[in-house]
C-alpha cells in the first residue's frame, strides 16, 4: 500500500502483449558498414540451400556496393552450423575459394 495524494492521478497498469512474430536476421558487414542485411521469413529456417541463397545475394550486394572487393578477397567467419558445413555451401565455395577466404574460429564452434 502507498500513501498518495487525492488529486494525484491514478497509476497505470499496463499489459505486456506478446510480439507479432519472430524475426531473424544475417548481416553482412565491412569496416564501411552493412553490405546486405537478409531478413528470414517467418516460419522459414536457414538450411544449405537458403545459406547459398543468401551468399549469391551478398555476392551481388559486395559487387554493388564495394566495387573492386571481390577482386581483392572476402573473409568470411562461419562457425560450426550445419548450413555453413554442408556439402552443397562447400560446393558453392570451392568455385570462389580464391577470392573468398573462410574462416572458421574454434571458439564459435559448438
Amino acid at each position: 500500500m502507498t500513501w498518495k495524494h487525492p488529486s494525484s492521478p491514478a497509476t497505470k497498469k499496463f499489459k505486456a502483449q506478446r510480439s507479432a512474430a519472430n524475426v531473424m536476421a544475417t548481416v553482412f558487414w565491412d569496416a564501411k558498414g552493412v553490405i546486405l542485411l537478409d531478413i528470414l521469413p517467418q516460419g522459414q529456417c536457414i538450411n544449405a540451400a537458403r545459406y547459398c541463397s543468401t551468399l549469391d545475394r551478398l555476392k551481388e550486394a559486395i559487387r554493388r556496393k564495394r566495387p573492386g572487393l571481390l577482386r581483392r578477397g572476402v573473409v568470411l567467419q562461419n562457425d560450426n552450423a550445419t548450413p555453413h558445413s554442408a556439402n552443397l555451401t562447400q560446393q558453392w565455395l570451392q568455385p570462389t575459394v580464391q577470392s573468398w577466404h573462410p574462416l572458421t574460429f574454434i571458439c564459435l564452434d559448438p
